[in-house]
């Protein structure tokens, strides 16, 4: 059991403190310990008892937020959403205080040591709350203010109701916080609103973005360790080892890594594309097929262009067509899982009619690596990168290549030249240990069971979209695993509905311009978040598209 004494020095904090939800029984014990210092000896509010130690009545259903400065507790407060509050008991018709429709929770036993009290502590102990109860939907706040206190509760735009309640030594007033108030209050303090917008990416649980996407705590770890040089036997066997786990988890028969992004890989296969001298076929039908179009024309290829609308699949007897017009030894290049829609483009089919003309199939697999089951056992280039479906940093890309190649220094750029990287083992410049350790790392949780995890929550998510009402573009037999656009039809809602989730920590794409353009949204899985966020998602989801 921990002691009051080890507890409650009265020793100022060192500013170092951490907050965080409280999940150990020695944190539970601490909040006990330091509820009674406060209400009853502090605040004379409940009788005194020989173990000083004060359960709060709602324990078994509060959520705690606290501050520890080493293992002493220095700050504390307690959020539940579930009704009666307490103010239920105290307030008669609490109702008719609080917005219709709307979710409140109560906010209660707040509490900072006498040390830390002229810190910014209980500032930081607020904005903490203040963001766990968005994530959680919550949008208004209800708490008993004590009268000592009301001041500073105005100032982060509480607003007072009903009468005092309490007793003559400890009296408190009914206050409440809507969203449009913190919105406000925000506007108003640097503090607010800079620790708002300086929350990591990688870091937030709700990233629901398709890049850079949330980055588990073992692989921020590898990537943190000490860098090595490239040119050190131990990277060069790292480098091996990556290589042959991605051809292992592909059914490739090569791949070169490269330091770059999805689009190096790309230009690579279209540098590639360029020693052939024939002339191929692109099929597009969104942003990244159309992305496949200026690689070719950038590098100078001849080619055809079989265009479908966005988010509509492609008709088999067109690709066939298109194909027939080609030579033996000509090329097909598409995407496979199109991210800007969420469709998965039919590599089966048309690996198979590659396969009776003679022609070879390029393919960005960029959505689709990592997040889905994929053999490249015969395909000619394919483009894909560390973060997405693999969960790693982005900064790494592949091109996983079917025959061996040569270099071609007379004909390409070194940077381009798929051939120079496997000259060099994938080593011909300057390359990151710290990306590679965190991208060998990821690579032992690239399994089917995950992959399968990934499918049934979008399955999951989806029907719980469509039962909402949301308007899914692709439909279920031609939707990939990965990625979730949602076409808006009310003007602006899509811009309007991001920047609001983006307020309650919830993050998805909006921002692209192509989706931007279309009034698109979408939702990423690429990190396989578990099914707990995905309702708190929709839940958040339905209350915010109720009030716009």
């Amino acid at each position: 059991m921990v002691s009051g004494a080890d507890i409650f020095m009265d020793t100022p904090a060192t500013g170092r403190w951490r907050i965080k939800l409280a999940d150990e029984e020695w944190e539970f014990e601490a909040i006990h310990r330091l509820n009674y210092r406060t209400f009853v000896e502090e605040i004379p509010q409940h009788h005194a008892n020989a173990d000083k130690r004060l359960v709060d009545r709602f324990h078994a259903e509060n959520t705690y937020i606290i501050a520890l400065d080493g293992r002493r507790l220095i700050g504390m407060l307690a959020v539940r959403g579930k009704r009666p509050f307490s103010l239920d008991d105290k307030v008669a018709n609490l109702d008719q205080y609080l917005p219709p429709d709307s979710c409140p929770v109560e906010v209660r036993l707040l509490s900072v040591i006498p040390a830390a009290r002229k810190s910014v502590l209980f500032t930081e102990l607020f904005q903490y709350a203040s963001r766990y109860c968005l994530a959680e939907g919550y949008d208004i706040a209800v708490i008993s203010g004590t009268t000592r206190q009301l001041k500073l509760y105005r100032h982060l735009g509480f607003v007072p109701f009903g009468s005092l309640v309490g007793t003559e030594t400890a009296a408190y007033q009914p206050m409440s916080l809507t969203l449009e108030a913190y919105r406000q209050s925000m506007q108003k303090s640097v503090a607010l609103r800079q620790d708002t917008n300086t929350s990591p990416a990688t870091d937030n649980e709700l990233n629901f973005l398709p890049g850079p996407v949330w980055i588990a705590p073992e692989i921020r770890h590898a990537f943190a360790a000490p860098c090595i040089s490239h040119r050190s036997q131990s990277f060069v066997n790292l480098m091996a080892q990556v290589q042959n786990d991605l051809c292992c988890l592909t059914h490739a028969e090569h791949v070169q890594i490269l330091l770059g992004s999805g689009t190096l890989a790309n230009e690579v296969i279209a540098a590639q594309l360029s020693l052939l001298q024939k002339p191929g076929l692109i099929l597009a039908n969104g942003e990244f097929g159309e992305r496949l179009i200026v690689n070719a024309r950038r590098a100078q290829l001849n080619y055809a262009a079989l265009q479908s609308p966005w988010g509509t699949p492609f008709e088999m007897d067109s690709i066939a067509q298109a194909m027939a017009k080609l030579l033996p030894g000509s090329w097909v290049w598409m995407v496979h899982h199109e991210t800007s829609t969420g469709m998965l483009n039919p590599l089966d089919a048309v690996k198979d009619l590659c396969a009776q003309s003679g022609l070879h199939l390029c393919l960005d697999c960029i959505s689709s690596l990592g997040a889905m089951a994929l053999d490249l056992h015969g395909v000619y280039l394919a483009s894909g990168v560390s973060g997405k479906g693999l969960g790693a940093y982005p900064g790494l890309s592949m091109v996983f290549h079917r025959d061996h190649v040569q270099a071609q220094a007379e004909r390409l750029p070194a940077y381009l030249d798929l051939g120079d990287w496997v000259a060099h083992g994938s080593i011909p410049f300057t390359h990151s240990s710290n990306l590679l350790n965190a991208l060998a790392l990821a690579l032992k949780s690239a399994s089917l069971e995950r992959m399968a995890s990934i499918r049934a929550n979008m399955s999951w998510l989806r029907a719980a979209l469509e039962n909402s009402g949301f308007p899914v573009l692709v439909v279920p037999k031609d939707a990939g695993p990965a990625v979730l656009t949602l076409a808006m039809k009310a003007p602006g809602m899509a811009q309007a509905l991001g920047e609001a989730l983006d307020f309650r920590g919830y993050w998805l794409n909006y921002r692209s311009a192509y989706l931007s353009e279309r009034n698109w949204i979408q939702i990423a899985l690429f990190s396989n978040p578990p099914q707990k966020y995905l309702e708190k998602l929709v839940r958040v989801l339905d209350k915010v598209v109720a009030k716009k």
